[in-house]
């Protein structure tokens, strides 16, 4: 300690100097450690219990695998759906059209064609149009009626189709089926009553 003692201070003052640093050390030890103890202490017991019998919502943990499988679903509803789209409009679709349309480069598109080859939704040959396989249509079909389902009620409820349009591209991909069965129940009262106007 007598490295810690200060030149020009006596011993009294030394050893009052070491008496506060010493408590000092104490009551940020204790302060650490009550702060360690709050932030790792296990929750109560009432409150585990709670949570298992049902009373307190359980939040469920996306995990990363399962994030990975939503996103290539996406990718894969997006393609088909605009695949089928071209092949009404223009009679074919191509690697080109869809980088243009979905604004990615043409490598990005040739490797996810090749993914939708292996899930066989799609038939492609390098320099060839691109087609669909039954369960390729069928999938294009699904994500069509989803996605003018959602935009019908978004504008139900007074958006503009504009932005329905656009909103319905993040929506339409996580709606469950139940949510999407109330959306048409939504929607028959109203159909009901302009076929009933048109009559």
């Amino acid at each position: 300690m007598d490295g810690f003692f200060l030149s020009g201070y006596n011993d009294e003052n030394n050893q009052k100097v070491v008496a506060d640093a010493t408590n000092n050390c104490r009551v940020g030890k204790s302060f650490f450690f009550g702060f360690h103890d709050r932030v790792t202490r296990p929750a109560p017991e009432s409150s585990l219990s709670a949570r298992k019998s049902g009373a307190l919502p359980v939040r469920p943990r996306a995990t990363t695998r399962s994030t990975r499988e939503e996103h290539s679903q996406e990718t894969a509803q997006d393609y088909v759906e605009l695949i089928a789209a071209l092949i009404e409009s223009e009679g074919e679709a191509r690697v080109i059209d869809l980088a243009r349309h979905l604004g990615v480069s043409h490598v990005t598109v040739s490797r996810t064609i090749q993914r939708l080859k292996r899930e066989g939704l799609v038939h492609a040959q390098p320099y060839r149009s691109i087609f669909l396989t039954d369960a390729g249509r069928r999938l294009a079909e699904e994500s069509r009626h989803r996605h003018e389902v959602v935009v019908r009620f978004l504008m139900s409820l007074g958006i503009p189709e504009e932005v329905a349009e656009s909103d319905a591209e993040g929506i339409e991909h996580h709606v469950s089926k139940e949510t999407l069965d109330a959306f048409v129940r939504h929607l028959e009262p109203k159909k009901r009553r302009l076929g009933g106007t048109r009559k």
